[in-house]
């Protein structure tokens, strides 16, 4: 893991965010075909994953660590309602707690380490220089409840969702990083009310199968799955809450400025079973790369070419794409050598 300097990568204003050689290799790109469309794209998160890739460990931690946390500092500190656990959630936010610090310590033992003696804890976090001793389950012994103050460490989004009655609900989380939904407007929510505003996928069935498979989830039985989009400049926080900052940005994009300015998001999805409450861990780890830096892969170039060229148009408007789709088509045409080719 490197990590990256945090005064030198912002999601936000001059937005100075850039991907190293490395963290290009290793973007977890989503298209396996030339087209796309919904479907039940879940694998087992079977661990280790390849060494080096996003999935090597159960929690990815990259050279933008640092500059994430900051950002998502800044946005707690804007609106303190990106993190909320509702009460009944208080022994999945200790799970939580205890599955990163765990997870983080084993996986990347030069920056973290967690010992626990019964109940006695002992955590340091050497990138953001954190050293606390604590008691598990008492949240008097921390600086603040146990899902902020790891969530605060975390680098990718997370909700904790409650299982009863054969649904989820979205009864807690830290959304700093969202693409497009609201944690405070979802909170509380079942996981087809949630999903309400996906296009065609409802229709296909593909939620009454999926929900049928997540709540069937074990402990110990992990998996993930990729879910994309565009956005406009390297932003992280694209939230409803936040779209007067952002909105605008997308009637800006000319072939002038394509290479630089948009950006394929890629969230890599964990879903984890926690042991003692039983709740499910649902990760949100986000990943951006500018147009400039896809084409540098040909076959991503292409084939994000054809995906988009091919997408339906429920889904480009869903995905907020309407209003540049075409341009990037256009611009991403000239990687596409081989339908250059044919015409």
């Amino acid at each position: 893991m490197q990590l990256a300097p945090r005064d030198t990568q912002t999601f936000r204003g001059q937005f100075t965010y850039r991907n190293s050689p490395e963290a290009i290799r290793r973007f977890p790109f989503p298209f396996p075909e030339d087209d796309y469309m919904y479907s039940v794209n879940t694998e087992p998160h079977t661990l280790p994953g390849p060494k080096g890739s996003v999935y090597e460990y159960m929690l990815d931690i990259d050279e933008h660590y640092l500059s994430e946390t900051a950002e998502r500092a800044m946005v707690l500190e804007e609106d303190p309602d990106r993190c909320l656990a509702m009460p009944h959630m208080d022994q999945a936010c200790w799970d939580l707690l205890e599955f990163v610090m765990t997870h983080y310590a084993k996986d990347y033992p030069a920056h973290f380490t967690f010992t626990r003696q019964g109940d006695q804890c002992e955590w340091v976090n050497r990138p953001l220089d954190i050293y606390q001793t604590f008691v598990m389950g008492d949240a008097t012994t921390l600086p603040m409840p146990p899902m902020e103050f790891i969530g605060r460490q975390m680098q990718g989004d997370f909700a904790l969702l409650d299982q009863r009655d054969a649904d989820l609900f979205m009864d807690a989380g830290v959304i700093t990083s969202p693409a497009d939904w609201s944690l405070a407007f979802d909170a509380g929510m079942s996981f087809k009310q949630w999903h309400g505003p996906v296009p065609l996928a409802h229709e296909m069935g593909i939620f009454d199968r999926v929900l049928k498979y997540l709540c069937a989830i074990q402990v110990g039985k992990p998996i993930r799955r990729l879910n994309w989009t565009m956005t406009i400049h390297p932003r992280m926080d694209s939230s409803p809450e936040t779209y007067h900052r952002w909105g605008a940005d997308r009637n800006s994009i000319t072939a002038d400025n394509v290479g630089k300015d948009v950006f394929l998001r890629v969230e890599l999805q964990t879903l984890v079973r926690m042991p003692r409450s039983h709740a499910l861990f649902f990760g949100i780890r986000t990943y951006l790369i500018s147009m400039d830096d896809l084409k540098t892969n040909q076959a991503w170039a292409q084939r994000l070419h054809r995906v988009l060229a091919n997408l339906p148009e429920q889904l480009v408007d869903y995905k907020g794409m309407t209003r540049y789709r075409d341009t990037v088509v256009d611009w991403l045409s000239e990687y596409d050598r081989e339908l250059q080719s044919k015409t």
